[in-house]
């Protein structure tokens, strides 16, 4: 059983991903590896939305980011299984 830092984190973890478009970015990218602008486009936000989406999710834990030149892209961070993800979106959207 987690202590209670443990628990802060799971509840970060588990706030961090309750929002539609949250789940959107994070069905995206079990696909591939995205930039926020392209995840914008995905996910029919706004790019400045789409950031502070990110953002939520990027302090939870949830994704990471990497620079690769002028362009932040994001993914799963590891231990967040694509399959896991999709499966609990799929049990989402038949509720």
């Amino acid at each position: 059983m987690p202590d209670s830092e443990g628990e802060q984190r799971i509840e970060q973890k588990l706030e961090s991903v309750c929002s539609p478009v949250r789940i959107k970015i994070l069905r995206a990218l079990t696909k591939s590896e995205l930039a926020a602008g392209d995840l914008a486009l995905v996910i029919r936000r706004s790019a400045s939305a789409t950031s502070q989406h990110l953002r939520v999710l990027r302090d939870a834990g949830v994704v990471t980011s990497a620079r690769r030149g002028n362009v932040v892209r994001y993914r799963l961070a590891s231990g967040f299984s694509p399959e896991l993800i999709a499966s609990f979106a799929m049990q989402l959207d038949a509720a």
